[in-house]
């Protein structure tokens, strides 16, 4: 199998995610040092600002663990999709961030996007309700250490037409491929 991977991207996300991470923590330890501050002085500004530290520690921190989850931590969801991979022949290429969607795999069996998820637990998909649900887990992680599950039908939706929209834009005389998606939990647990 031929892999092909956007190391500058790689690089340039993983240095998001640390600087993301890093700045998190400032802001939360200045507003931490703001509230202390509050306490002997009853001032209502600090307060203010103690509260507006938080809530933007907070979501640089989201920002941080969504950059630093996918290309901060080893093995990143390419390496691992790779090592799954590795026994395919030299008929199939995967392309890493290098493509309209984060993981494409071109060959013999067709166009598949894969969609990596982090999230460990039980994953159940309720055709009914139309409904996701993660079971499992901790509690805390789930709220403050890892990203929500989301939608992952819609994700596949949208990865398909954008995908689809390229490939009518680079090949418009052609007929268009079927395209298949794959959802891959990369967490052990």
């Amino acid at each position: 199998m031929k892999i092909i991977t956007n190391h500058s991207l790689v690089k340039r996300n993983k240095r998001i995610g640390q600087i993301a991470t890093f700045s998190s923590l400032a802001i939360l330890a200045v507003g931490l040092v703001i509230s202390f501050q509050n306490g002997s002085q009853n001032d209502p500004s600090l307060l203010t600002w103690s509260m507006a530290a938080l809530v933007v520690g907070f979501f640089v921190s989201q920002i941080g663990i969504y950059y630093t989850t996918r290309w901060g931590r080893s093995p990143r969801p390419d390496e691992m999709i790779n090592q799954s991979l590795k026994g395919l022949e030299n008929k199939f290429t995967i392309y890493h961030y290098s493509s309209p969607v984060s993981h494409l795999l071109l060959g013999p069996a067709g166009i598949w996007i894969i969609l990596p998820y982090y999230q460990g637990g039980t994953i159940q998909y309720d055709q009914d309700k139309n409904r996701w649900r993660q079971k499992g887990g901790n509690i805390y992680l789930k709220i403050f250490a890892q990203e929500n599950l989301g939608r992952p039908d819609l994700e596949v939706e949208a990865t398909q037409a954008d995908m689809h929209k390229f490939m009518q834009q680079e090949f418009p005389e052609n007929a268009m491929p079927k395209i298949s998606t794959v959802l891959v939990f990369t967490n052990e647990k």
